[in-house]
């Protein structure tokens, strides 16, 4: 039987305190997302100033980064670089800033963000999973 890595409460509130500090460090109004390997919600903070619709797109974010086994740029770069039939899998926001958390090369979850540029929500993620990589 094999065993895998999962994301704890603490993990949890980790990554979102990293995730908060690198946005507010930026002055970004962003949304953070968490999920487990399944794509399941974990945690959620919208940081004052973020758009209400910011929470649904991250928690999107989350979800496809932790099924999809990788960063959701790779799904947006896919369907710019032509592959435009990927719109139509049964998934949304295939947007960047959906990053997995990696452990031992297992997803054990993943970090979604909205509310900036792309390069921007993917930097907030990446500093969201340096808080437990």
């Amino acid at each position: 039987m094999q065993t895998k890595p999962v994301l704890t409460l603490d993990d949890v509130n980790a990554i979102l305190d990293a995730a908060q500090q690198e946005a507010q460090a930026n002055g970004w109004a962003v949304t953070v997302a968490i999920a487990d390997d399944g794509g399941h919600l974990l945690g959620l903070r919208r940081l004052d100033g973020a758009p209400p619709f910011s929470a649904d797109v991250a928690t999107e974010k989350a979800r496809n980064a932790a099924i999809g086994r990788k960063e959701t740029q790779v799904f947006e770069d896919m369907i710019n670089n032509g592959r435009t039939a990927f719109v139509t899998a049964p998934l949304t926001a295939l947007l960047a800033g959906g990053v997995p958390v990696l452990v031992d090369g297992q997803v054990a979850g993943s970090v979604g963000i909205s509310g900036v540029k792309p390069d921007q929500d993917v930097q907030i993620a990446k500093a969201g999973v340096a808080a437990v990589a």
